[in-house]
């Protein structure tokens, strides 16, 4: 082969490339290959923005109703106010299932468009939640917000795929924004509770805080890169219902959502107990902050979980943490018990989540990815109001919740084990 011709040299250092042609043999090193989702621009680190002010701006709106409905009322009147937002909170979640993630599988170029448009709502919803805090509009806000927050997260899941190289890093793409989410919350709870110590200020200042968060959710959301249109609308195939109704993904929900009637019940157990006990309102801040630690360390070993363990086994090892700390705190007793209990609850319900993701990824199939996502986090919701309603309806002890906290746990853990070893058999 001829050898070509070098162009004359300009003046100023040598360029690299020139070494690769005068020495036979040497090459310069090449990047190694991205081993995970990339952080500064990607498409990942964009939706990782979009996600973490979300985050910030719905726990913020936690922080000012968890004001107005629990410390600045009786406890009488915060049963009542309680259990009607409950009831109010079921209802979209049935709504959004059927309706809004047949759409995100047939219009998959119209998701950045619906983030966007979910996060002017919830800026919007916000000024005006602030105006009514103690008057019934209240109620039907607070459902609106609602069915945007399902939505957003239901959006959030469908628009992960897109931001992968492959499906392989799906599990560790979960698991920082999972990650991040945590930190992100953690991070917007200060200024929340610098607000909420002002007494000028309060409950109606943090939400209008949360609307400033949802408005620069809105602006990241403009950066997310757009998903691929689909040429046609995806149907359900009779073969894809069969794989969603699989043995394994229908055990795994149910431990799941086992999980998360757990959360949904400590929450307002915790927030009635310390009401009655005059507690202030710091003490309940404890707990929600070990409670997020908790979360953020489950979500953060789950993926090193993973290289030992498969899915199913790390959902059992927490059903089993929660059985053994629910017991032990049940009998201290005291804001220590509990809050090492909400800790628990906390990594257990992360791992928890992030094995359930990577079960669905991993035996459901991809092509209804948006209404797979709306199917099973809307159960989940479900579930989790349903025993949040327990403590709002029933005056139960500290002690007692846990014990039945650590009940439920070791229920559903011999449950699993069981139903894991007839699937196996068959």
């Amino acid at each position: 082969m001829a050898r070509r011709t070098s162009p004359q040299r300009q003046p100023g250092p040598p360029p690299t490339t020139s070494r690769a042609g005068s020495l036979p043999g040497w090459a310069p090193l090449r990047k190694p290959p991205r081993t995970g989702p990339a952080l500064g621009t990607s498409p990942f680190a964009r939706l990782a923005a979009t996600q973490c002010l979300a985050v910030a701006g719905d726990t913020l709106v936690t922080m000012a109703l968890a004001g107005s409905l629990f410390f600045s009322i009786s406890p009488s009147a915060a049963r009542g106010r309680v259990a009607a937002y409950l009831a109010l909170t079921m209802a979209p979640f049935a709504v959004v299932a059927p309706l809004l993630g047949p759409a995100l599988d047939r219009s998959r170029g119209g998701r950045r468009s619906m983030m966007i448009l979910i996060a002017v709502s919830r800026a919007l919803v916000c000024l005006s939640m602030a105006s009514h805090l103690q008057s019934a509009w209240i109620f039907p806000e607070a459902f609106v917000l609602l069915v945007l927050s399902k939505a957003h997260m239901i959006t959030k899941s469908a628009l992960v795929p897109s931001t992968v190289v492959s499906d392989s890093e799906l599990v560790e793409a979960n698991s920082r924004l999972a990650v991040l989410s945590v930190v992100a919350g953690f991070l917007a709870a200060v200024p929340g509770i610098a607000v909420l110590k002002i007494p000028f200020l309060g409950s109606p200042w943090v939400l209008r805080l949360a609307a400033v968060a949802f408005a620069a959710n809105a602006l990241a959301a403009v950066r997310i890169s757009r998903p691929p249109k689909s040429k046609e609308p995806i149907a359900e195939t009779a073969r894809e219902r069969e794989e969603l109704h699989s043995a394994s993904i229908r055990l795994s929900a149910t431990a799941m959502a086992v999980l998360r009637a757990v959360v949904g019940f400590l929450t307002f157990l915790v927030a009635f107990h310390f009401r009655r006990e005059d507690a202030p309102a710091w003490a309940y801040g404890v707990v929600l902050a070990t409670s997020m630690v908790g979360n953020f360390v489950g979500a953060a070993v789950a993926p090193w979980l993973r290289r030992f363990l498969r899915e199913e086994k790390i959902l059992l090892g927490a059903l089993a943490g929660v059985t053994l700390v629910g017991f032990v705190a049940g009998r201290s007793g005291g804001l220590a018990a509990i809050a090492v209990l909400a800790g628990t609850v906390g990594v257990a319900a992360g791992a928890g989540k992030l094995a359930f993701d990577a079960i669905v990824q991993r035996d459901a199939p991809d092509a209804v990815r948006g209404r797979t996502f709306a199917r099973f986090e809307t159960r989940f919701q479900l579930v989790w109001v349903l025993g949040a309603a327990i403590p709002v309806i029933l005056e139960i002890s500290a002690g007692t919740g846990m014990d039945l906290v650590a009940a439920a746990a070791a229920v559903a853990f011999a449950s699993y084990v069981g139903a894991l070893a007839a699937s196996h058999k068959r």
